[in-house]
């Protein structure tokens, strides 16, 4: 036994499944990347997949197919309802079967919760009844028991396509609210016919599925079930009804293994818990795996903040799952499994949960990436480090997460790096981002790129302000300028007989902030709900007034629902659409952004600033003239994100 099996010694055994052998409990569960095109299997899914295949992953689950075209929300969709998708469905099962990963396809309908259709009108969205979604704002039409027969028929119908294409097993969605959970639900169904009622009659529909499957599929592939241990919501699913659910399937004999999630898409604060994020809990829904272990006879997955491999490793030691879905964390780090095969845990890159460049993206139309790892999702265009053809020395001034990430991609292409960062400490605005509430695991990105910079051999230089004399006396040939940004402070009246604050003196500490606050946020982000809660808890009565329609507007929509539960619980106000316009003793004055009529909000001891950030651009300015390559990265080119700032530092490092 090596050392890391005998560290790791459940997570990196293998398990057989009806007959599947999976070299290791690592499991990438089924998550949408927006990399499908026009509903087939892309090179750029391909290659997502193929990396974490390569890295050793030893189950890989792909998203969400969808086997009716009435389920279709988006090009970017896979869509299992035609024979059109068997090919590339075989292409990514040679692929990853080669790198030798198993490979299983989940078959969904998204029912109620449709939202626009593929070409962009608002859909029909069918489900057991007439039910409205809260969240997306459907009305629902009951399915007739006719379409209910030839959905079960086109569940079956996919599962054949994906056994065509080459996979191991199917995965059905019974999870998160979706149209086979909505039929399981006895507040969301509420049929006449053979298909509602009783509990037997919703088990009805589900149980067509499996049954259907299996006699499409036969007995040799593997068929498991997804489904939410605990739908968090009013009219979802509890854990005791969950686990008569399974207990029934269970003893049916028709299924292979469990795959137990939580939380349900009707409601904001249930969705939350569809992929949690940093402020939650770690293996949130490990407790809802093993209880339903406890039931059936079949395995289960437990998925859901398990980023560290020694908390995979305690989740099945402690006997709460078979396996352990560990998607962002390979999202985060493609090769996982191979480092930890290899000895190497401490060269894991840990996922910090932070849902920006991952779930976000999503949400946003955009395919799947990372903050840290911004070659995720762009595996097409940044595969293996590419070794420069000419050795350059390059200076990197600033050790933010832009910096560190040039530096990091420059030396592991052969280049002669040093990066120079005025401060003692690596990890720019990071360390100020980390001091919000639960924002604590955001400061582990500078943990992961200073590991990567030290692998690569980058050397660091500590306290030392780049300016042009230190670039001529240093005679690099490209300096990589990551200066960053420093706090925006507008100039408003009144601000010099008023108690004003910005955000970093507040986040830094040792303030007097007195009993009534108003936090001026135009960032309309993290900071602004961050402040708002630490001072709230503080004892403060706090107004948030921002520019945007909500606070958070901006940031990944799981985080910022989470926060507004929690603005509601701490009793902030939320002003929206407010504008600062200036100040006059403790009274402070706004402007509604859309009619310009005036907001006064009086008796404030304090005004914090939240209006973003204003580059540092000094260094490439003096260095206009020099007859090196001069690249800006980040914030000190237009103040944004790590995301951002992580992604400039690779593209620059990449192009040297």
């Amino acid at each position: 036994m090596t050392g890391s099996e005998s560290t790791f010694p459940n997570l990196l055994s293998p398990i057989t499944i009806n007959g599947l052998t999976v070299r290791n409990r690592i499991v990438s569960s089924g998550h949408g990347t927006r990399l499908a095109d026009r509903h087939q299997v892309s090179d750029r899914l391909l290659a997502y997949h193929a990396a974490r295949a390569r890295g050793g992953a030893g189950l890989i689950i792909t998203e969400a197919a969808m086997v009716d075209l009435e389920s279709v929300a988006s090009p970017t969709h896979l869509v299992v309802a035609t024979d059109d998708i068997i090919p590339s469905f075989q292409r990514l099962s040679d692929t990853l079967h080669g790198h030798g990963c198993a490979l299983i396809g989940q078959v969904f309908h998204l029912g109620l919760e449709m939202t626009n259709g593929a070409d962009g009108r608002r859909a029909v969205a069918y489900g057991p009844s007439a039910s409205p979604s809260e969240r997306y704002h459907t009305a629902g039409r009951e399915m007739p028991t006719r379409h209910v027969r030839e959905t079960v028929a086109r569940f079956a119908d996919a599962a054949g396509r994906m056994k065509r294409g080459g996979m191991d097993g199917i995965e059905v969605a019974a999870s998160h609210g979706y149209l086979v959970a909505q039929f399981l639900s006895p507040s969301l169904n509420r049929r006449t016919d053979e298909y509602g009622g009783s509990f037997t009659n919703r088990m009805r529909f589900l149980r067509e599925i499996i049954g259907a499957i299996r006699e499409r599929i036969g007995p040799e592939l593997v068929l498991g079930m997804r489904i939410s241990g605990d739908e968090m919501v009013a009219e979802g699913l509890d854990a005791d009804e969950v686990l008569e659910i399974c207990r029934t399937v269970g003893a049916d004999g028709g299924l292979d293994y469990f795959n137990v999630t939580a939380g349900s898409s009707r409601q904001a604060g249930a969705a939350v818990q569809i992929i949690p994020p940093m402020s939650t809990e770690i293996a949130q829904t490990a407790p809802f795996s093993a209880a339903i272990k406890a039931v059936v006879d079949q395995p289960t997955i437990a998925v859901g903040r398990i980023n560290h491999a020694g908390v995979a490793e305690e989740v099945i030691a402690s006997g709460q799952a078979d396996m352990c879905g560990m998607t962002r964390a390979m999202i985060t780090d493609p090769e996982l499994a191979n480092k930890l095969m290899a000895g190497r845990a401490e060269d894991v890159r840990q996922c910090i949960g932070c849902n920006q460049a991952c779930i976000d993206r999503m949400h946003r139309g955009y395919g799947v990436s990372c903050i840290q790892h911004p070659e995720t999702g762009r595996e097409t265009l940044f595969g293996k480090a590419n070794p420069a053809t000419v050795r350059k020395r390059v200076m990197v001034a600033g050790g933010g997460p832009g910096g560190m990430k040039a530096a990091a991609v420059a030396a592991e292409r052969g280049h002669d790096v040093t990066l120079y960062e005025k401060s003692n400490r690596l990890g720019g605005q990071a360390l100020l981002a980390q001091l919000l509430p639960r924002r604590a695991e955001f400061g582990g990105i500078v943990t992961n790129l200073q590991r990567e910079m030290e692998l690569a051999g980058v050397r660091v230089e500590l306290g030392i302000d780049v300016d042009r004399s230190t670039v001529e006396r240093e005679a690099p040939d490209s300096v990589i300028v990551a200066t960053g940004a420093t706090v925006r402070r507008p100039e408003m009246e009144g601000a010099d007989e008023a108690h004003v604050l910005d955000a970093w003196q507040v986040l830094e500490g040792g303030r007097n902030i007195g009993s009534n606050v108003v936090i001026a946020d135009w960032r309309c982000d993290w900071i602004g709900l961050g402040l708002a809660e630490e001072l709230a808890r503080d004892g403060c009565r706090v107004c948030l007034a921002s520019t945007g329609h909500v606070a958070g507007e901006t940031i990944p929509r799981y985080m910022r629902d989470l926060w507004l539960g929690d603005m509601h619980k701490l009793g902030v106000e939320l002003v929206p659409l407010a504008r600062l316009f200036g100040v006059n003793g403790d009274t402070v004055y706004f402007q509604h952004v859309a009619s310009g009529d005036p907001i006064i909000m009086e008796g404030i001891d304090t005004v914090v600033l939240s209006q973003g950030h204003d580059p540092l651009c000094a260094l490439e300015q003096a260095l206009d003239g020099w007859p090196g390559e001069v690249f800006p990265v980040g914030d000190c080119l237009a103040p944004r994100t790590a995301e951002e700032a992580v992604l400039e530092g690779l593209e620059v490092a990449w192009n040297l």
